[in-house]
């Protein structure tokens, strides 16, 4: 074979590539940013970046986004009517707090039909042991239904510790279900979760995807972190089931997260929530939902205010990220970040940039090790960015911090699984909780300066004294940025 005939297989093989790679990004709707990345990736890496779309890139089927979305708002669409009409006004008396607060209630209620609920009272857990002792300790005491809603759920020392109590309650009788991520939960088969169906309860993995190998997507998958029990108890944040979370992983150690515990009213989004969730995976044992689901709480269990705001790819709303987007512009005073990704797109890019130079104390916080090499660099990439501009930066150092925290001024925190980046924008189901309460912010804002104490500073200084071979890591993964 000569020379001109292997540079004309080559250049056939070249503008198939091409085509293909045009056919393949442009078949789906999606923003510039990721058209691009996956041009770049399917073009310079043939055959290799097909592979790698595959597992990235693909979306669900429009039969099971239709399926997510045909789900109804369960008991409560009235009641948000009602209580549309029962939020007051803007008032030119309000203060910035107070239209702040109308702003961001008014803009869940459209986007997301969240709910605010006043009747709650709610504690702050940062220790994977103390959530789950705590967590466990109300299960126990479960006397209608326990349900359970997790990215992770792994078969391990604690995941087998949680999966007995809930064995022990199923056999009395009470409604327990567990939804999980089968890509996120990888290794807990369904054998795991066998002897909780012995017993009566009920284990499925979201949307039915039981197996990894004939749907290997890493996009689309529930991140969400719910836990509903008895309609009167619910938690919601970022930790996960398995022993990496409660600190035995000796690759992350001692693994900082924020989890919220609810009594009270904003149990029943949380509710509303996971039936939606469950209702769309399973066709049998769909949940019989009754007034038992929904009981009536006492007034005066707290003063916490909270909405319960989801997101994912069945909206092109980007609910959560719209709210992120409001509490950034809303700061007037201090900003305080917690994410273990910090990979803005350019709307909260240039939020936070507005935010630092409006004069707004911008603090950010991320973990100093990495758990995925290429975002852990996009991560340093946009820290640095951020540090030119004025932002302090903060690399935890004790172990590994995975908290999705936002809090400002004092009066609006945001506790979830979302966190800052394109994949918990867009790409993945995520849930957070809204706080407007002004002690509750204060002690995140409290437990935040704790952490700095465990951490360190980065300065743009800092970031310019980095080899050149890093800075080069970092600006390439940024690239690849909108898919990671």
């Amino acid at each position: 074979m000569n020379w001109t005939v292997i540079k004309a297989i080559v250049s056939i093989v070249i503008a198939l590539n091409v085509i293909a790679s045009i056919f393949t990004v442009f078949r789906e709707r999606r923003d510039i940013a990721a058209t691009w990345a996956w041009l770049l990736v399917l073009n310079f890496l043939p055959l290799v970046g097909f592979l790698l779309y595959a597992f990235f890139g693909r979306k669900l089927s429009h039969r099971q986004l239709d399926k997510i979305r045909a789900q109804p708002n369960a008991e409560l669409t009235e009641a948000l009517q009602q209580q549309r009409a029962s939020i007051p006004p803007y008032s030119p008396a309000d203060s910035h707090t107070d239209a702040s607060v109308k702003n961001m209630i008014e803009l869940f209620q459209n986007i997301d039909n969240a709910f605010v609920t006043t009747n709650n009272q709610s504690a702050i857990f940062t220790d994977g042991p103390q959530l789950f002792a705590d967590m466990q300790a109300e299960i126990r005491q479960a006397q209608h239904h326990v349900y359970i809603e997790f990215y992770t759920f792994y078969a391990d020392q604690l995941g087998t510790e949680l999966l007995a109590t809930l064995i022990e309650k199923a056999r009395e009788g009470v409604d327990v279900r567990i939804l999980y991520d089968s890509w996120g939960s990888m290794g807990a088969r369904a054998a795991f979760f066998q002897p909780l169906r012995d017993a009566g309860g009920f284990a499925e993995p979201f949307l039915g995807i039981h197996s990894n190998l004939l749907d290997f997507r890493l996009n689309f998958r529930n991140h969400r972190k719910i836990v509903v029990i008895d309609g009167w108890t619910g938690y919601i944040g970022g930790f996960n089931v398995g022993d990496q979370y409660v600190g035995r992983d000796q690759k992350f150690g001692y693994w900082r997260d924020t989890h919220l515990k609810l009594e009270g009213d904003g149990v029943l989004a949380l509710q509303q929530h996971f039936i939606q969730d469950w209702d769309a995976t399973v066709d049998a044992h769909r949940l019989d939902v009754n007034q038992t689901h929904f009981p009536k709480h006492n007034h005066g269990l707290g003063q916490t205010m909270v909405q319960i705001v989801t997101s994912g790819p069945t909206s092109d709303l980007e609910q959560i990220k719209l709210g992120y987007l409001r509490m950034i512009n809303s700061a007037r005073e201090h900003l305080y970040i917690q994410s273990p990704y910090l990979i803005p797109d350019d709307s909260v890019m240039n939020a936070l940039r507005s935010a630092i130079h409006s004069g707004v104390d911008v603090r950010i916080m991320v973990p100093h090790m990495p758990d995925h090499a290429f975002v852990y660099r996009a991560t340093q990439y946009y820290a640095r960015l951020l540090a030119e501009d004025g932002a302090k930066i903060y690399f935890y150092q004790n172990g590994f911090i995975h908290a999705k925290v936002i809090t400002i001024d004092d009066t609006i925190s945001s506790v979830g699984s979302a966190n800052m980046d394109f994949r918990s924008f867009k790409l993945n189901f995520e849930a957070n909780a809204f706080v407007y309460d002004r002690p509750v912010a204060r002690q995140l804002r409290e437990i935040f300066l704790a952490d700095i104490a465990k951490s360190t500073l980065v300065t743009a200084a800092d970031f310019q004294a980095m080899s050149l071979w890093l800075r080069f890591k970092q600006a390439f993964s940024r690239l690849l940025s909108p898919i990671l």
